[in-house]
């Protein structure tokens, strides 16, 4: 069969009569497990085993079972997601067999998290169990590359032109300061500017508040949020608030030592109130100069919106460094409220969506007080090309 001809019979579904061509085997498998979701399972492989699913959760989970087995992870995830939009499927995410038969991603873990409330007893170890391996993941992808960004930047602010001692100078900068200053009779760079480390602080160099909104459509960016807290919050130089809203706003601080803790603690969906949570997070600054406040919010407020942009203002006023994040996830900017962000725009800061793996970068900027809009841009300029 030209493989061409059995792609194409594999996208487009259906009976042979449009390609000509009959799938027999795996690829007849494949078809009934595509059918079963895109087409209301009338592939020619739909049998009992994978066509139509229907309401029951053991043939829900041996479908899971079977796309697995069929298609890549990467796949499998955008499927999972339709199966849970197209068939309304979230009730029986609540049984432990779906659970154990889904591929643990983001986006089944928002899933989960806005079933918090009602999910069974017998549910709970396992949709923790998927939630950790996500987490897990997540840590080992992410922790290392924040810790070494924000360490880097915090070491670069310390920076120096008088260091105290010799041993404080950075001599490899010194000399490439210098070079200006190089003497090729005698060999030698004559230092006319020294550059130094400060004093390595042990106390806290930076506050960083993270305040969340944790509305339906905000589910990727609190599971990713909650991970970078628990990073930044290991790190002894930072001291680092987190903080969730709706039209009420939870402080979960004490849980950052434990994602899974922390996003079993939130309740994904209801109204937003931005306002409210903002004011709850300027309760929680003690040094203007030295803290960075991000708002990661789609920007649709439900509270007082003049109120909301005067707190804005009063804080970059104060010197805060504030930044507003869209979204915090790999699928870019959500539906946003556009007046909103203009007006933040207006006051000088920038509204924009962020990837996981450029937030390291965008934590380094903050801390150095760079430009975030000019960083945006430039970010933007990057991933582009």
């Amino acid at each position: 069969m030209d493989e061409r001809l059995r792609r194409w019979r594999l996208v487009l579904g259906g009976d042979a009569d449009g390609t000509g061509c009959a799938l027999g085997g795996t690829d007849a498998q494949m078809d009934g497990a595509l059918a079963a979701l895109y087409n209301g399972g009338k592939g020619e492989g739909a049998d009992e085993r994978s066509g139509g699913l229907g309401a029951s959760a053991p043939r829900v989970a041996r479908w899971l079972g079977d796309i697995r087995s069929y298609f890549p992870s990467t796949v499998v995830q955008v499927m999972q997601k339709d199966a849970v939009e197209r068939l309304n499927l979230t009730r029986l995410l609540l049984e432990p067999e779906m659970l154990e038969a889904v591929e643990p991603d983001v986006h089944m873990v928002g899933t989960l998290l806005s079933l918090n409330r009602v999910m069974p007893e017998k549910a709970r170890e396992s949709a923790r169990a998927l939630v950790r391996k996500v987490v897990s993941e997540l840590e080992r992808r992410l922790v290392q590359k924040t810790k070494a960004a924000v360490t880097g930047a915090l070491d670069r602010s310390a920076r120096t032109h008088r260091p105290k001692r010799v041993a404080d100078i950075d001599w490899d900068r010194t000399i490439r300061a210098n070079l200006k200053n190089y003497l090729p009779e005698r060999n030698t760079v004559v230092p006319s500017r020294l550059v130094g480390y400060g004093r390595r602080q042990r106390a806290v160099q930076r506050e960083v508040v993270l305040c969340i909104d944790q509305s339906g459509s905000m589910a990727a960016s609190v599971v990713y949020s909650s991970v970078f807290g628990a990073v930044l919050a290991s790190m002894r130089s930072l001291r680092t608030s987190l903080v969730v809203f709706d039209t009420a706003v939870v402080d979960l601080t004490d849980q950052l030592h434990d994602p899974v803790e922390l996003l079993f603690g939130t309740q994904l969906g209801g109204g937003t109130d931005i306002n409210r949570a903002i004011a709850y997070s300027q309760g929680l600054i003690t040094r203007p100069t030295d803290s960075i406040f991000i708002l990661i919010s789609d920007l649709y407020e439900g509270g007082v919106r003049q109120e909301m942009l005067r707190r804005v203002a009063q804080m970059t006023a104060a010197g805060v460094q504030v930044i507003v994040l869209l979204a915090l996830s790999d699928e870019g900017a959500p539906f946003y409220d556009r007046d909103n962000a203009a007006a933040l725009a207006a006051l000088g800061v920038p509204a924009f969506a962020c990837t996981p793996d450029a937030f390291p970068a965008l934590m380094a900027a903050a801390i150095e007080r760079r430009d975030i809009g000019q960083w945006a841009e430039r970010e933007l300029e990057r991933t582009a090309t």
